[in-house]
């Protein structure tokens, strides 16, 4: 249960919210808090442009989705070993495009890597 506090903290976000979306929709310009793609973004990008395109989970578009795809690679549920492989694959190359050093030559290793933790 939520107290009354949280929930005017709640109706103050939803009110700012609506705000800057309704100044965004009349041309101002106001920069976005998250570097984060958001999910227009996200819904433009191409299956191909997904380490588990199926899914549409973990976008490779950048250096940085791909150092957390790796990062997040053994929390993706309700893939098979078949598709993890081929994800790995498509993080390799994005890697490889991207400049990013992969010390583990295949995925197995990060469960591993996690294990020891």
């Amino acid at each position: 249960m939520s107290t009354e506090k949280q929930k005017e903290a709640a109706r103050r976000n939803i009110e700012k919210a609506r705000e800057v979306q309704s100044e965004r929709a009349h041309g101002a310009y106001i920069p976005r808090r998250s570097e984060g793609m958001s999910t227009a973004e996200k819904d433009r990008l191409p299956d191909s442009e997904f380490a588990f395109p199926r899914e549409r989970k973990e976008p490779l578009s950048d250096a940085r989705h791909v150092r957390n795809a790796i990062a997040r690679f053994n929390q993706v549920e309700d893939v098979t070993d078949e598709e993890r492989d081929d994800a790995w694959q498509r993080i390799r190359a994005a890697a490889n495009k991207y400049g990013i050093h992969i010390a583990e030559d295949d995925w197995r290793d990060l469960f591993k890597r996690g294990e020891e933790s």
